[in-house]
């Protein structure tokens, strides 16, 4: 079962956090990478590298390939892509859910959007797309209305996650931000805290 609010949480070296948009998971793998001293790989950041969209799943997959053979001692991968997910899955001993409720993701996903709209700096690296007021309110293609449409979705493919993840994976799912907080707080003991690692065969996202 996954751990609840008052277990003792155990996280493994592979990790994978997957979530609605807005629900934090570049965050979450961020601060698990730090507390470990891991290498994060955000999919986002690949598959949007020169733009919305813009490399393909072939490469995608392969570069994903190549970053887990890159860290043996460990790693934080978070994102949905189903198409290529199974790359991190099958080696995952920890697969975590944040599993918030969607008006919190999505008011978190509001603010981000107009945020970025505002600022108009590229994501990702300096090559990388942005957000534009008509992409994000008066499109079909709106991360706004794709979280309304896709939020009961995301929840039932990771629930299809955890139900074909290998025996011993540890399943967690966390709801609210005290959660998350302990999960961290329980890593940090493990990881002792080590200085996050990075790897260039990826962009980093922008924090």
């Amino acid at each position: 079962m996954p751990a609840r609010a008052d277990d003792s949480y155990v996280v493994g070296r592979r990790i994978v956090i997957q979530g609605a948009t807005g629900s934090g998971k570049t965050t979450l793998a961020r601060r698990l990478g730090e507390a470990l001293g891991v290498g994060v790989l955000q999919l986002d950041s690949i598959r949007h590298e020169h733009g919305w969209d813009s490399v393909p799943w072939d490469e995608m997959r392969e570069r994903m390939e190549a970053f887990v053979a890159a860290h043996p001692e460990g790693w934080v991968s978070e994102g949905n892509y189903s198409r290529v997910n199974d790359v991190t899955l099958s080696r995952a001993d920890t697969l975590i859910s944040l599993d918030v409720p969607w008006r919190v993701s999505f008011v978190r996903l509001f603010k981000r959007t107009v945020a970025r709209a505002i600022d108009q700096r590229p994501l990702y690296n300096d090559e990388g797309p942005h957000e534009s007021w008509r992409a994000s309110f008066f499109s079909r293609q709106s991360i706004l209305l794709w979280s309304i449409t896709n939020h009961q979705k995301r929840k039932r493919r990771t629930v299809e996650a955890f139900a074909k993840s290998a025996p011993g994976t540890r399943l967690i799912r966390l709801r609210t931000s005290a959660e998350v907080d302990a999960l961290v707080a329980a890593a940090s003991i493990t990881g002792g805290a080590r200085p996050l690692q990075t790897w260039s065969g990826v962009s980093q996202a922008s924090k």
